[in-house]
């Protein structure tokens, strides 16, 4: 990936994630294709009301007045919650409504499966993926659901909902006894299924990721067990089996196990196996790198061969979730992730439409409807649409007209992607350097031990660069985990440091009277760790 990725523009990810929320769950909007939200009053699993929010703009499968409104999928209800909660809106108490408690409905008592699954209806939900039974599908609104309960524990019934995904995922772990090589899995009858969809062995590391923060949440020593497992199932794949999302939150476990947990595992190639393009099943999926008439689209994720290149806006948002907080509990994958989250910030920006240029996109005409939130579900080489061919890279497009006969155009709108921009936008901050980004180590580390503020810059510029942040008014001393020292004490206010060119530093903000010792390797901070591989060289 190109140091310097152009043209370099990083959006202001938190400004668009409030904006998105104010919009899309505003019933009263009006013009063609809104409001994108409604309320559905089946009371599937829950005897309570509901609500949906379009999959893709105009999705003709979904609404009020089709399919009784019970279509709506936990990726974009659950993901634009879990957004907009990140950057600090309370979904739980918004306009007089509880949207956290409406997302139990998701949770499938009525198909016995009894997880969070992608539907509310048993009967769509037991559809799969819309084409089929597709394990990451029925895993991930689960790790979802996982991230929204990190910020409300006292809401009712969560607690026994993540209970019962946790057995459920505990108990599907032990029956595959490590062989994860299947299409799906029945968590009713406990039994691993295939169908023509691949084979999908990275859904070991999400029941990896619901175990461990089921076990952080429980302290059921069960759940450590399991999530060890998990991991090591993944870990025993000879061959890259990254299908969808799933795969880097098993390099995020690996981490933090080995941090927390004192295992030793070298999940090198699960990072290698996100990144690489390398997947045997899924051709080509992972992190594309290029530069495609002059726009650099380096780190998007999706596949690295489909026209060329096909990456996709939900993907890269959620990509970033696992890896950012993963250099907390290992430095030494700093720079690479600070490089890859520069090139991903700035290529964001090309799936919007008011962000691209017309020449670039697909149904330019009709960006209007998107109100200035909503992003194109995909980037694309090479047109898979006869009648974008003639467009050069790269092409703003998405695959909603593929999804049922007569979808109109603006389906290539997503609005489930668009949801997960508050991923980034908890993340990613500017600082006074414009291609040196602050990125908060804490933002999606969830379901942790106390830790104090920490922060990854990378600088991808030829010379050392000085960086200017605000740490407060009480007295501070400043450690980087990547120096493994104190660079600065007795900081108030503005606090100036350095950094090398293409190098990284990972800030710790430690109060000024905090007591700091090493114990087993680690360093601490008042019985808090400041860096998890202290004694290491």
């Amino acid at each position: 990936m190109p140091n310097l990725p152009e043209p370099f523009k990083v959006m202001d990810f938190k400004d668009m994630a409030k904006k998105f929320d104010a919009l899309v769950y505003d019933e009263t909007q009006t013009g063609e294709y809104w409001p994108m939200i409604w309320m559905d009053d089946s009371r599937k699993n829950f005897d309570q009301e509901t609500f949906g929010i379009y999959t893709a703009m105009g999705d003709l499968r979904q609404g009020p007045q089709n399919n009784d409104g019970i279509f709506h999928e936990s990726l974009a209800t659950v993901g634009s919650v879990f957004g907009a909660t990140l950057v600090g809106i309370d979904k739980s108490n918004q306009n007089g409504k509880n949207y956290v408690s409406m997302l139990k409905n998701y949770f499938n008592s009525e198909t016995n499966w009894d997880i969070v699954m992608n539907n509310t209806s048993p009967e769509v939900a037991m559809l799969g993926g819309g084409y089929g039974r597709d394990w990451w599908y029925d895993v991930y609104p689960n790790v979802l659901f996982y991230g929204v309960a990190n910020f409300y524990p006292d809401e009712k019934h969560y607690t026994e909902i993540m209970r019962s995904v946790a057995e459920k995922f505990y108990d599907a772990n032990a029956v595959l006894e490590g062989n994860y090589s299947h299409s799906f899995f029945n968590y009713a009858t406990l039994e691993p299924q295939d169908n023509w969809i691949c084979k999908q062995e990275d859904a070991a590391a999400g029941h990896a990721y619901v175990l461990y923060s089921a076990y952080q949440k429980f302290k059921e020593p069960k759940y450590l067990v399991g999530a060890k497992n998990s991991l090591e199932a993944l870990l025993a794949q000879k061959d890259n089996r990254f299908y969808e999302i799933l795969m880097p939150f098993g390099a995020y476990v690996a981490a933090r196990l080995n941090a927390e947990e004192g295992t030793d595992y070298n999940y090198t190639k699960i990072l290698e196996w996100t990144f690489d393009g390398t997947s045997v099943c899924r051709e080509g999926w992972g992190v594309l790198v290029g530069n495609w008439n002059g726009y650099d689209i380096s780190g998007i994720v999706g596949s690295t061969v489909d026209h060329g290149g096909f990456g996709f806006l939900m993907n890269t948002y959620d990509t970033m979730w696992p890896l950012v907080p993963m250099v907390r509990y290992d430095q030494r994958y700093a720079n690479t992730i600070g490089k890859w989250m520069l090139n991903a910030s700035n290529a964001l920006k090309l799936f919007y439409p008011y962000e691209i240029s017309d020449e670039h996109q697909s149904i330019p005409e009709l960006k209007h409807h998107t109100k200035g939130v909503i992003a194109y579900e995909g980037l694309i080489k090479q047109s898979h649409f006869e009648e974008y061919e003639h467009i050069k890279a790269p092409i703003a497009i998405g695959d909603g007209p593929h999804w049922v006969d007569g979808n109109p155009d603006v389906s290539q709108f997503s609005v489930y992607g668009s949801g997960h921009v508050g991923i980034a936008g908890a993340i990613v901050s500017a600082t006074n350097v414009d291609n040196i980004l602050q990125l908060d180590l804490l933002a999606t580390d969830f379901y942790r031990n106390a830790a104090l503020p920490s922060y990854l810059y990378y600088n991808p510029n030829q010379e050392a660069k000085s960086v200017t942040i605000s740490v407060g008014e009480k007295s501070l001393k400043i450690y980087d985990a990547i120096q493994r020292r104190f660079i600065r004490e007795n900081v108030k206010g503005d606090f100036t440091f350095n950094i090398s060119k293409e190098n990284a530093a990972l800030l710790v903000m430690v109060p000024q009277t905090a007591n700091v010792f090493e114990k087993n390797g680690k360093l601490y901070a008042d019985g808090v760790v400041i860096d998890y591989r202290y004694s290491e060289n």
